[in-house]
């Protein structure tokens, strides 16, 4: 999503997106797992985003256009239909006022909700003894020991080219409030972006640097199987959102004194969620609250993807 928006901005120089009510969605592809209040924010939160347009029809019309000054439309290259089968964008594409961008490969909502799908299958069973889950194993490219396998089936392929296109490449400007975050940001949701802004609040020039661990680490202290979005999926949802200056991609699980020093971190923030213990048992925080510089956030969000996971099998069943 936050690569259409960003392909779309490129087009122009405002970008309003218009977002379905949850009744639309309903009816025309299925229960959604967020709600619009939730989607609102998210899609506001993405950096490429001027403007959002509450309760947008699901079909866009000139009237549409119109209505927000638009000159035109973006859309990716899939075709969406009507519950009826017409192509949803057929006005404005007669009218000569719709773009296209390209769809981001190997990565979608489908997609997200297949692996989530997967790991509830699995995890309810003892793993060892699951032979459908060891038949499939071989396709995972990562085996059941410290791992995700999850993460496995992802057909995303990352590039230096689009992280460069996600990064803002903004260093920290004197006088800036460097703020260090850390944590999985699996399934980047409306928590995380609820978190990220009261934590943007806390400076008057803040320059957040969020630490993002490895797979194998997220497994260790998350269990399940999580992560569900690999390293590289969780890199650039979290890039894309405005409140984020920059990513450690791959940030070691303890706060160490290094890496306050080499990024010349001033605060060091954490939500409300529990903090398991580093391998060898310590405080992953124990040099910043040395430091008197570490500081809880409460995001005022109880929205977790244990969460999400659980309203999307609600959904699946209720289908």
């Amino acid at each position: 999503h936050s690569n259409q928006l960003r392909q779309a901005r490129a087009m122009g120089d405002y970008l309003i997106v218009g977002v379905h009510t949850d009744e639309e969605i309903a009816k025309h592809k299925g229960p959604p797992v967020f709600t619009q209040e939730e989607r609102y924010k998210m899609v506001q939160a993405i950096k490429w985003v001027d403007e959002i347009a509450p309760g947008a029809p699901y079909v866009t019309t000139l009237e549409t256009l119109d209505k927000y000054s638009c000159d035109f439309c973006v859309h990716g290259d899939d075709i969406t239909l009507t519950i009826d089968g017409k192509d949803t964008y057929e006005e404005v594409k007669t009218a000569g006022r719709y773009r296209e961008c390209k769809r981001t490969q190997g990565v979608s909502t489908t997609d997200l909700v297949g692996r989530m799908l997967l790991m509830t299958k699995a995890h309810h069973s003892n793993i060892d003894e699951d032979l459908d889950y060891r038949k499939h194993t071989d396709n995972f490219g990562k085996g059941p020991k410290g791992h995700s396998p999850w993460t496995g089936v992802s057909q995303f392929l990352q590039t230096s080219q689009k992280i460069i296109q996600f990064a803002s490449g903004k260093e920290p400007q004197p006088g800036d409030t460097i703020i260090y975050v850390a944590g999985a940001f699996d399934l980047f949701h409306v928590g995380h972006v609820d978190f990220l802004e009261k934590v943007h609040q806390l400076a008057e020039k803040p320059y957040i640097i969020a630490g993002l661990h490895f797979d194998q680490e997220v497994n260790r202290y998350k269990g399940k199987n999580y992560p569900i979005m690999n390293i590289h999926e969780r890199t650039l949802s979290v890039l894309a959102c405005r409140y984020v200056s920059e990513v450690v991609i791959g940030a070691p699980y303890a706060v160490t004194a290094d890496l306050l020093d080499h990024f010349r971190v001033t605060l060091v923030c954490h939500g409300m969620t529990e903090v398991v213990p580093d391998k060898d048992g310590s405080d992953p925080y124990e040099e910043p609250k040395q430091r008197g510089i570490f500081q809880l956030v409460d995001s005022g969000s109880n929205l977790t993807t244990d969460l999400i996971v659980q309203r999307i099998i609600k959904n699946r069943l209720d289908f």
